[in-house]
């Protein structure tokens, strides 16, 4: 037992004996007719006197009854706990990110807790299949975080619905343009015709810029015989991009999430605080513009915003006809190549 000069949070300042945790897990867990109780490796050394008190419980008759009408014995087991790469799992370390406001809170979607999943689109579905991919071990070691992130792709390919939505748009009908396009650049180019998806097809003849030469306007013509984005006489149009009309674009407020360190463990260098790790990019707030349909998301549906990424409507901050959206992960790892 140990004695704390403390008020409970139950019983005040009446009784301030409280057992320690070692005593008391092994006693509540026979009390409650737990048969397992499973621990990360750290309580391996706990196991002898978890064991022991079990063990007096049984001689004095303390051990409840199961169906069977036999004494339920618990047994403690060890396995390793889950850890992911460009992140944390020390809730005292989640705590220090809360308190210092580096976070939002408990349920900021780059936060590695169930709120902080939910809220930001991650469906169970797919954490669920995660871990059935990682499996239990007794061998401590760091899973990548592009396996949870690639199980969470494949579930919302599956049950996503498709919206039109822009970032960063450049005025007339496209967003997706380089005037000095490398080889292999499919996208829309000066001289170059491309696909306006579901639409028509587009040749770029000039743009018009800004004072900072930055480019505002894209001019070009499409073919009128191409309603639908084909070809009346079969040519072959390699590029394709997504688009809103401006007419009826709605603007939407969006949240780019991505990881929260910007190295895979940020707790290797003890020489360093794990904040000097923070990725400053794990955050980023913008508008994006959208087909109607969007304004219309309730919170927690997700959706996928053709070539930008998947998307799920805040559970806290969106509004009905004004959802919130945060990104819940990107169309393809964008890491592998920094990697």
């Amino acid at each position: 037992y140990r004695i704390m000069d403390e008020p409970h949070y139950r019983t005040g300042s009446k009784w301030r004996i409280y057992p320690m945790y070692d005593f008391a897990h092994p006693f509540e867990d026979a009390r409650e007719g737990v048969t397992h109780s499973l621990c990360t490796l750290e309580f391996e050394v706990h196991r002898p006197l978890y064991d022991w008190v079990i063990d007096r419980m049984e001689e004095c008759g303390l051990l409840v009854k199961g169906k069977d009408g036999k004494p339920v014995r618990p047994q403690q087991r060890e396995f390793a706990r889950l850890s992911l790469d460009y992140t944390i799992m020390s809730k005292r370390k989640l705590l220090q990110l809360v308190k210092d406001g580096l976070v939002s809170g408990w349920d900021d979607p780059r936060m590695p807790t169930i709120s902080g999943l939910r809220r930001r689109g991650y469906p169970a579905e797919a954490i669920r299949t995660f871990c059935e991919k990682i499996g239990v071990s007794k061998y401590k070691s760091a899973t990548e975080l592009s396996l949870l992130e690639s199980c969470v792709r494949d579930n919302l390919n599956r049950t996503a619905a498709r919206r039109m939505g822009v970032i960063n748009p450049v005025k007339v009908v496209i967003d997706d343009f380089m005037e000095t396009p490398p080889p292999k650049f499919f996208r829309l180019a000066p001289g170059r015709e491309v696909r306006l998806r579901y639409a028509c097809l587009f040749t770029c003849t000039g743009v018009v810029k800004d004072a900072d030469g930055n480019i505002a306007e894209i001019h070009g013509n499409w073919d009128p015989d191409s309603r639908g984005g084909n070809a009346p006489d079969g040519r072959k149009v390699k590029g394709t991009i997504h688009w809103v009309s401006a007419k009826d674009a709605v603007p939407v407020k969006t949240r780019l999430y991505d990881r929260l360190f910007t190295v895979p463990d940020p707790e290797a260098d003890e020489t360093k605080p794990f904040t000097d790790f923070l990725n400053p990019a794990s955050l980023v707030e913008t508008t994006a513009y959208c087909e109607p349909s969007v304004a219309e998301l309730k919170p927690g549906e997700r959706i996928q915003l053709e070539r930008l990424g998947y998307f799920s409507a805040d559970l806290r901050d969106s509004a009905s006809g004004a959802p919130v959206l945060n990104r819940t992960v990107t169309l393809k790892d964008s890491w592998a190549k920094v990697k």
